[in-house]
């Protein structure tokens, strides 16, 4: 594996460190986050410089990208302060679109997706059915010729500003949970769709909701992929999905990184700086190799699913490891900036409380040990 970027990828990340320097967005995100806002000037200016069309395919108006590159490209913008799960780039969606929609789908996605509106949201997890998919109870029923769904889905990020809502839904016939499951792409304006939106401990840019779903009606061309292999699709998600949480966690730990470092050279206590003292410099040297690791992790995950190879344990590995060190070292940034780091003028402090659910999102820490654990046993019995 080359560590070299290319010449394309080195001027992307020169055009994305221009349009922030050149918008000053670090009190526009604060206030944002205060009124818990989307920052729609910042996406406007991103979307203007084409960020939102990377990986859409060019029959649909987007610009090429691999995978790689995309996730370059997030880690590069967390790492400027760029609030998470709000950036325009829809990498997920037009993956999903791309392997398993029809025509009339990938159409509508992509067409958002170069506009920066998020195509979708994730219609996955519900009360009772978090890392237990086969708890899932939303179902979707045939009468008098046509299809209706009914359940509830939660942790649905951005349902309020999302036009479709990518839903997993069952039939109940087959009697196997993972063979019983299919996907619909739903429009989240018709008749018995309602929303109530979840209150956060983070990422206030960015809302999430429950939702309710009462006799909602779908066409058979709603259906996204095949019937029945809704579960399938959705570990096929997982992967791209991880990729880009994971991307995000190593984005936010070199912002936090970096802003503790520069405290670190210039608060002075006991007539020194503090980062003259050995007890910082423990902590930063940690946090510089942490965030070594987790970047190396990426991008060796990212070019193996560019390269067509299985990122199944992976992905999952990554997921664990990177969603801990990007904590890790967040955490140590708030406590090398003492308490200034616990106040909301310091985006440490965003940082901290909007990185934690990435331990949770996607995939738990805890599931990680499960998906990877049992397939690196079932791999070293293979051999």
């Amino acid at each position: 594996m080359d560590f070299c970027k290319t010449d394309e990828q080195e001027l992307l990340l020169e055009s994305l460190h221009e349009v922030m320097e050149r918008g000053n967005f670090d009190s526009y995100f604060k206030e944002c986050d205060k009124e818990h806002q989307y920052p729609e000037k910042a996406a406007k200016d991103m979307v203007d410089a084409g960020f939102a069309s990377l990986g859409i395919p060019e029959e649909h108006g987007g610009t090429p990208a691999d995978i790689l590159t995309q996730v370059m490209v997030v880690e590069e913008a967390m790492s400027l302060g760029w609030p998470s799960l709000t950036w325009v780039n829809q990498s997920l969606a037009v993956d999903d679109m791309i392997a398993f929609g029809n025509e009339k789908q990938q159409k509508a996605v992509m067409e958002l997706g170069l506009k920066g509106i998020k195509p979708f949201t994730l219609g996955f997890s519900e009360p009772q059915a978090g890392s237990d998919s086969n708890a899932m109870a939303t179902t979707v029923t045939k009468r008098d010729g046509k299809l209706y769904v009914n359940g509830c889905k939660t942790f649905n990020t951005g349902a309020n500003c999302a036009p479709y809502m990518l839903c997993l839904v069952r039939d109940f016939e087959n009697d196997k949970p993972a063979r019983d499951m299919s996907m619909y792409l739903m429009p989240l304006d018709r008749p018995g769709v309602k929303m109530a939106k979840l209150d956060k401990i983070g990422n206030n840019m960015m809302a999430t909701y429950e939702v309710y779903l009462e006799d909602v009606e779908m066409e058979e061309d709603d259906l996204v992929g095949v019937k029945g292999r809704g579960f399938y699709q959705l570990m096929k998600n997982f992967e791209v999905e991880r990729l880009l949480t994971c991307a995000s966690n190593v984005g936010m730990a070199r912002c936090a990184y970096n802003d503790a470092i520069r405290h670190a050279g210039q608060r002075e206590q006991f007539g020194k700086t503090i980062g003259t003292f050995q007890l910082i410099q423990e902590k930063i040297t940690d946090m510089a190799i942490k965030i070594e690791n987790m970047q190396n992790m990426l991008y060796k995950t990212a070019w193996k699913k560019d390269s067509g190879e299985s990122i199944m344990i992976d992905s999952s590995l990554l997921k664990r490891y990177s969603g801990q060190a990007a904590f890790q070292v967040i955490d140590d940034a708030m406590q090398i900036m003492g308490g200034i780091g616990y106040t909301h003028d310091c985006r440490i402090s965003r940082l901290w409380r909007d990185q934690r659910v990435y331990r949770i999102m996607a995939g738990t820490e805890e599931i990680m040990v499960h998906t990877a654990g049992r397939a690196l046993i079932k791999q070293a019995q293979d051999n």
